[in-house]
């Protein structure tokens, strides 16, 4: 039997500008010279990253790093630290840099606050290669915290500047103001979160409660999916989180299902494509 799911992808979903140009420029390379490397995962998304390794590229860490010599190296739209171009000095690389923008930007603003001698916050993701790459124009000293609770044992000083991972959700960002503001504080913040990004939360709310069943496309490793993915949830508790076309599930479909697909910034469409396709098979 059929089940005649009638099938649409969300419009605005899928790579952010950001992406859309390390892609672009490490495609350009790839036509032309066959190999690149890539510091880190050019995006959070394993099926992404699988199709341009098949083109050449090689993705590197930072160990790998410091053992090339004379080779082109791709910064990706996260941002690195300053030492990461340093480095690249020293060793002769060449750097095609990716870096998103709105990272460069707020990069600048971060070192900025530092040379002004401010204290400062990051409301980020430990670990995160922008949040790294955040810290980093700080010479490490600035306070990352993912969570209010984590600086309930941390001595702030009584006035210091916040800022945010672009990819963070405002209301989370400004909730956090005003309950550091609450405390005492004399907070400083900077909004420098990406609108891209944000404004996806709307767009999405609009999006999944037109449908019977949420198919949300997304890496695994992907933070703005993760708070993308929650976003559906809350609006459409028949939602499904998946990474590639073999996770769908038949059993979560019934007959003449409007079915609506969405994903990160990180999902390409060509993704969300198969996905729509496959469930047109169902």
């Amino acid at each position: 039997m059929s089940y005649n799911l009638q099938v649409t992808i969300d419009k605005s979903s899928g790579f952010c500008f950001g992406v859309v140009y390390a892609i672009e420029m490490a495609e350009d390379i790839l036509a032309n010279e066959g190999r690149l490397y890539c510091l880190g995962d050019i995006v959070h998304n394993d099926e992404e990253v699988e199709r341009l390794t098949n083109m050449g590229l090689k993705i590197i860490d930072h160990e790998v790093l410091k053992t090339l010599k004379n080779e082109k190296v791709l910064i990706r739209a996260h941002g690195e630290a300053p030492s990461t171009y340093m480095l690249a000095l020293e060793n002769n690389l060449t750097l095609i840099d990716a870096s998103c923008p709105v990272v460069l930007k707020l990069q600048n603003r971060i070192k900025n606050s530092h040379d002004d001698n401010e204290q400062i916050l990051i409301f980020g993701k430990h670990g995160h290669a922008e949040v790294i790459g955040l810290q980093g124009q700080t010479d490490g000293e600035a306070i990352v915290f993912q969570d209010l609770a984590e600086l309930d044992n941390v001595e702030l000083p009584s006035k210091f500047t916040l800022y945010s991972q672009t990819t963070k959700s405002v209301d989370k960002f400004y909730h956090i103001k005003d309950e550091l503001i609450s405390r005492g504080y004399e907070v400083k913040a900077n909004d420098t979160i990406c609108r891209q990004v944000s404004n996806r939360y709307e767009e999405l709310e609009n999006f999944v409660s037109d449908y019977n069943k949420i198919v949300f496309v997304s890496g695994k490793k992907s933070s703005n999916g993760k708070v993308l993915y929650d976003v559906c949830k809350k609006y459409n508790n028949d939602s499904y989180f998946i990474s590639n076309v073999e996770e769908l599930d038949k059993s979560w479909f019934t007959e003449n299902d409007k079915v609506g697909i969405c994903g990160a910034t990180s999902t390409p469409m060509w993704l969300m494509e198969k996905v729509k396709a496959a469930l047109e098979q169902y």
